[in-house]
């Protein structure tokens, strides 16, 4: 993908001369090994055979609703912290996630890696889990890192679900964001919920929705063993995530039904409000991802929100087989968030 000066270039020069660092630094597109020669292996291949370990120090913090979350941290006494969410039914030990935390640690930076409630292999407290749009949770990992730290630079970085969390944070902030963070980074982002839930019950994407909604049942019926409020009634026929969000995920976080919760958590409306440097990647052969979360010509004029669409890396893909085991959306973020 060619390179071009975003839109409001003059906006970021005026405000901060982190743009020709950028320009100077940045990987103009992403050429995935002839290995993995479609959207389908790209995302596959980092799941199931991509190993990253970090020596994580965890921590359990409540939350106002007398719940936890469990934080999984690096540390260095660094003054700068990268925070890192998630995807759907992902924890912090995924390889997308690890592998973002190595980099950076070795940078010299903290990390935190937080887990959604009930991601952590133990269940949460309160009958909602997590979602989409829950972005109270966020501001709580983010409010405990500023507790008791001296960091200077906060930077925000997010795959999938917690790209879209991250994005929905940052827009509903907007101006009243803490300073001290100060960029976002975003990967394989369903921008749209609905629009994407539709696109993931594809025929061709039949068995990431089956996995996902296969754990989701298992949380469901684990749940309502241990607490009353949860019908699990019929359960076993629930075979799309739309109908598993109309039934589970909608009303036990207080949304009408599916329909509402999408148009309310989806960062797409929440875009035109950030108003800190960020960066979107989704690729365009991204089997989760429907053309809506493209929004080229939405966010063309935007002076905060870079968009990037390579043609090429899979959801939360993006592999390079190299010696140094960098993938190429570490690198990426690595060069946006250090320009």
């Amino acid at each position: 993908m060619a390179w071009r000066s975003p839109p409001g270039t003059h906006h970021f020069i005026k405000r901060k001369k982190w743009l020709v660092v950028l320009v100077m630094n940045r990987l103009d597109h992403y050429t995935p090994p002839p290995l993995l020669f479609n959207g389908h292996l790209e995302t596959i291949y980092p799941s199931l055979f991509r190993q990253v370990m970090v020596p994580y120090q965890r921590e359990r913090i409540g939350t106002p609703d007398d719940d936890f979350l469990d934080l999984d941290w690096l540390k260095q006494s660094s003054k700068k912290l990268i925070l890192i969410s998630h995807g759907l039914e992902g924890n912090s030990t995924r390889s997308y996630v690890t592998g973002m935390a190595r980099c950076f640690f070795k940078e010299g930076y903290d990390v935190l890696a937080w887990n959604y409630r009930g991601c952590s292999d133990e269940m949460n407290k309160q009958i909602r889990f997590y979602h989409s749009g829950a972005t109270d949770d966020l501001a709580t990992v983010i409010q405990h890192a500023l507790t008791g730290n001296s960091y200077e630079e906060i930077n925000l970085i997010g795959f999938s679900l917690g790209g879209n969390l991250t994005l929905k944070y940052a827009g509903e902030q907007a101006s009243h964001l803490p300073p001290v963070i100060k960029k976002v980074v975003a990967f394989s982002v369903p921008l749209d919920l609905h629009a994407s839930c539709i696109q993931i019950s594809q025929s061709s994407n039949w068995i990431y929705a089956q996995r996902f909604i296969k754990s989701l049942k298992k949380k469901v019926v684990g749940k309502s063993k241990r607490m009353t409020g949860i019908n699990i009634d019929g359960i076993e026929k629930i075979n799309a995530l739309l109908e598993f969000d109309d039934r589970y995920t909608a009303p036990l976080h207080g949304y009408k039904n599916a329909v509402d919760y999408y148009q309310q958590c989806s960062s797409l409306y929440y875009l035109d409000r950030i108003t800190l440097p960020t960066l979107i990647v989704n690729a365009l052969n991204d089997p989760f991802l429907s053309t809506s979360c493209y929004p080229v010509d939405q966010l063309k004029d935007h002076s905060f929100v870079q968009l990037e669409t390579p043609k090429r890396g899979g959801h939360c893909g993006f592999a390079l087989f190299n010696q140094n085991g960098v993938y190429w959306s570490e690198q990426r973020a690595l060069d946006f968030i250090q320009a």
